[in-house]
């Protein structure tokens, strides 16, 4: 059939509208503006987190969008039987599994982030296997068990999101003088995830399933409400941030909303197996 300019309307290309996503890490920083974005633009949202602040943000939604677009589903994904189970259920719950967004991973001090502890010096064992757990196996739970409807269905797309630090290092000068560490489990297990993501694609490309990666650079949290984890825009630390971007400043969350929806939407449907970097330019010098 020939296309029409209806076709190509951004309506058409990037809509998500009867698609159902299931988002894991959805109350976190990037992880309710990935619900916004993927609610706004017409998809059901089965939302996935571990703090109180879920319910919250998702009674926000809810009146936004109705409460038949939103489900809340709160999980300690540390524990891997409930895990599963609780996708296990999902699959068996929704018409459709049409997009997994593998989103949550604990930025904090029991993997290794902005304490002493977590250096490449002193990482322990639990650090390293927190990270490995956060970073890439609960994205190869998510994918295992949700993953078989999209393959049932001969369509979906997975978007993985890891970092920038799967492709280079962290520079060790932006730290000096600052409590701020990035630890070497968080690099090398989203390295492992963009590692999967390929994988992934390649074996479950000719069920029709795609899968690609989002890298974002940073996006330091300098606009949390209640000031969780929230850091100064002012501060040392995101001062040097700026500095090593060549649009010399931070990114905002909705800035990765773009890449999000293309890779989640129909606009993407011969994109497989990649990585696309969102980080103004840092990895780019």
């Amino acid at each position: 059939m020939p296309l029409s300019a209806k076709d190509l309307s951004l309506n058409s290309l990037f809509s998500l509208e009867g698609k159902t996503a299931v988002l894991t890490g959805a109350s976190g920083f990037l992880g309710r503006t990935f619900a916004l974005a993927l609610l706004a633009n017409g998809a059901r949202v089965v939302a996935l987190g571990r703090s109180e602040r879920l319910g919250t943000e998702a009674k926000k939604w809810a009146d936004e969008f109705g409460a038949d677009r939103i489900a809340v589903k709160q999980i300690d994904m540390y524990d891997t039987a409930a895990l599963n189970d609780l996708c296990d259920a999902i699959a068996a719950d929704e018409k459709s599994i049409d997009i997994l967004i593998n989103n949550a991973h604990e930025l904090g001090a029991s993997t290794g982030f902005n304490v002493p502890e977590g250096s490449l010096e002193q990482a322990s064992f639990e650090h390293w296997m927190k990270n490995l757990q956060g970073g890439v196996y609960w994205a190869v739970q998510t994918t295992q068990r949700l993953g078989v409807r999209m393959k049932e269905a001969k369509r979906g797309s997975i978007v993985n999101i890891a970092t920038m630090y799967a492709t280079v290092a962290p520079r060790p000068q932006l730290y000096e003088g600052t409590s701020s560490l990035n630890p070497p489990g968080y690099s090398a297990s989203k390295a492992a995830l963009a590692a999967f993501t390929r994988y992934t694609a390649s074996f479950w490309g000719p069920s029709g399933v795609r899968a690609n990666c989002i890298s974002p650079g940073p996006f330091s949290n300098t606009e949390d409400v209640d000031g969780q984890n929230a850091v100064a825009e002012d501060s040392p630390f995101v001062t040097k941030l700026k500095g090593y971007t060549v649009l010399n400043r931070i990114g905002r969350p909705v800035e990765l909303c773009g890449a999000l929806l293309f890779l989640a939407s129909d606009a993407s449907t011969y994109v497989t197996g990649q990585n696309l970097i969102v980080d103004g330019g840092w990895t780019a010098v």
